[in-house]
């Protein structure tokens, strides 16, 4: 398991676990790693956390040290540095953002030359580099790099995602919750560009505000901004852009799980979807596979994380796959999850089946849920207990057809989740707590969390 990067990149409190001094260095690697053969070029862009600039400078003075050309996006969205890394031959994309997490957070994402999640040999290499003392040559005279302003990357990427609407947006009543992050400017100029009367609101980053109170992670501002405008839709996007989350007309969330069913079923009456599965990691609600088995179109479960929802797709040509958290890949377009792709998608499907959003996500009833977190003496040889195993297969052949059981292990602490989902949260309750108390029982339980 890498020390340093995790499946979101390297993220941490600035200047506490992730300082200027490692950007300096990782710009540094990468500049010299993929300048061996070539003069490298780099693409960048940041979020809107105050902290965004400081690690920029620093990325930019690491690479342009050992020769690489840093090329500059300014405040932009993940998937912007990924649709671009990609089209235009750049060695590397890097993204500075802690997503959804508060301002004084920050990360940075590594994403190889295909707009995809950084290869972990070229993570380890890095990794490596930076607990040594190894002194990587500075480029000298005409061979140190340059800092080029490539605002135009971001344009050409607007452009692209307005060219993928396949019908105009007049007379739909849109709002658009920007989490005063990466959004703030392009998504309104998209969806206006578009014909939708637009509204938006969390669209004032000060450098402190991104995500508070608003964003994918926290609806209810949306919900009421909705209904007090009487909108169609409503989208939330999160701090860089690679979720999406909507709102009904009448003010309800539409989840990851129900905006992979809509879309999956218009490509499937369209006639596009073929022999494609919906990629879902294992935490997607029973309440979407319940609906999927009813239109006949199958799926595939990963574990949790986009990186293995992405690397599903890959393998198998599917064409839509993600998370409940809004993180929506669309197969041939995207290489990561993409906010405002997954905005326009769904827009496709009101504005071609002339139906609003309510009545799309009508099919998918999302179970109850209940999950929750026990430390314990050993992950695996507490998932492999006889006493465990009997009350995992016990839930299981009492929920039958109208819930399941989840037993997993965290993959960064010492924890196993466990999860349940039925008809109601008191079946939940009492599943997750009968396996939880054969961990007890057979003396493999710490705590609970």
């Amino acid at each position: 398991m890498s020390k340093y990067f995790g499946t979101d990149g390297f993220r941490g409190e600035a200047n506490k676990s992730l300082t200027v001094d490692h950007a300096f260095k990782i710009g540094k690697y990468l500049g010299w790693y993929y300048g061996r053969n070539h003069k490298a070029r780099i693409v960048i862009g940041k979020d809107t956390r105050r902290s965004s600039y400081m690690f920029e400078y620093a990325l930019c003075a690491g690479l342009t040290s050992t020769g690489a050309d840093a090329y500059l996006m300014h405040v932009t969205t993940t998937p912007s540095i990924s649709y671009i890394t990609r089209t235009d031959d750049f060695d590397c994309g890097i993204m500075i953002t802690a997503s959804h997490n508060p301002y004084y957070d920050n990360g940075i994402k590594l994403m190889n030359s295909f707009g995809e999640k950084m290869e972990e040999n070229v993570i380890d290499l890095l990794e490596e580099y930076l607990d040594s003392d190894r002194v990587l040559p500075f480029a000298e005279r005409e061979n140190i790099g340059r800092t080029v302003d490539y605002a135009a990357g971001r344009n050409r990427y607007i452009g692209h995602l307005i060219s993928l609407a396949t019908r105009s947006y007049k007379g739909i009543r849109v709002g658009l919750d920007c989490a005063n992050g990466a959004t703030w400017q392009m998504a309104k100029n998209i969806f206006d560009t578009l014909g939708a009367d637009t509204y938006v609101t969390a669209n004032m980053p000060d450098g402190l505000n991104i995500n508070v109170d608003c964003g994918s992670t926290h609806l209810d501002n949306l919900k009421k901004f909705v209904l007090q405008n009487h909108l169609d839709v409503g989208f939330a996007f999160d701090g860089d852009a690679d979720r999406c989350l909507a709102v009904d007309e009448q003010g309800n969330e539409i989840n990851g799980d129900k905006i992979m069913y809509i879309c999956a079923k218009y490509m499937k009456d369209t006639g596009i979807f073929g022999k494609s599965k919906v990629v879902t990691t294992v935490m997607s609600n029973i309440g979407l596979y319940k609906a999927l088995d009813k239109i006949g179109i199958g799926y595939e479960k990963t574990a949790v994380g986009d990186k293995y929802v992405a690397e599903n797709m890959r393998q198998n040509g599917h064409l839509i796959g993600g998370e409940q958290s809004g993180h929506i890949i669309f197969g041939r377009l995207s290489s990561t999850g993409d906010g405002l792709l997954t905005a326009i998608k769904v827009m496709e499907v009101i504005t071609e089946d002339h139906q609003p959003l309510s009545v799309l996500a009508a099919p998918v009833t999302i179970y109850p849920q209940v999950l929750k977190n026990v430390v314990v003496t050993d992950k695996d040889e507490t998932m492999n207990s006889p006493a465990v195993q009997a009350a995992v297969s016990k839930a299981e052949e009492e929920l039958g057809d109208t819930g399941r059981v989840l037993l997993r292990k965290s993959g960064t602490e010492p924890l196993l989740r466990v999860m349940a989902e039925a008809e109601t949260y008191e079946e939940c309750e009492k599943y997750v707590d009968m396996i939880i108390d054969s961990m007890r029982q057979d003396g493999k339980l710490i705590k609970e969390q």
